[in-house]
C-alpha cells in the first residue's frame, strides 16, 4: 500500500536550515549527501509509516496523532491521514525539543 508524502513548510524550512548548516560548518558536499539521506528517509514512509514510533516529548503531553523515525542525529516527525502522510518537522535530535514541539505541532 502506498501513501501520498507531503512536506510541509516547516519541514521544508527546517531541512534547508540543516543544508545551509551544514554547507557553513562542513562542505557543501556533506550537505549534499545529507540532503538525500533525508529526502530518502522522508520519502521511505511512502511504504509503512506505521513504522515509526510517538515522540517521547509528545507522548508525555498525551499527544498521540504524530509519529517519528530518525536518520542519525535528525528527528523527522510526521502524521499519518488516510492514505496521506504529512511530514511536520526535521529536527537535530540533540536539541531540547520538548517546547519547540509542542509550540510547532499544537498550534
Amino acid at each position: 500500500m502506498k501513501y501520498n508524502i507531503f512536506l510541509i513548510s516547516d519541514a521544508e524550512e527546517d531541512i534547508f536550515e540543516i543544508y545551509n548548516y551544514v554547507v557553513i560548518h562542513d562542505s557543501p558536499g556533506k550537505a549534499e549527501k545529507l540532503f538525500d539521506k533525508l529526502k530518502d528517509t522522508c520519502l521511505s514512509l511512502d511504504k509503512f509509516p506505521e513504522r515509526g514510533h510517538i515522540p517521547p516529548e509528545l507522548d508525555r503531553v498525551n499527544v498521540f496523532d504524530f509519529l517519528e523515525v530518525h536518520f542519525k542525529p535528525y528527528r523527522i516527525i510526521y502524521q499519518i491521514r488516510g492514505k496521506e502522510v504529512y511530514i511536520h518537522c526535521v529536527l537535530d535530535g540533540r536539541r531540547e525539543l520538548q517546547e519547540l514541539l509542542q509550540r510547532r505541532l499544537l498550534r
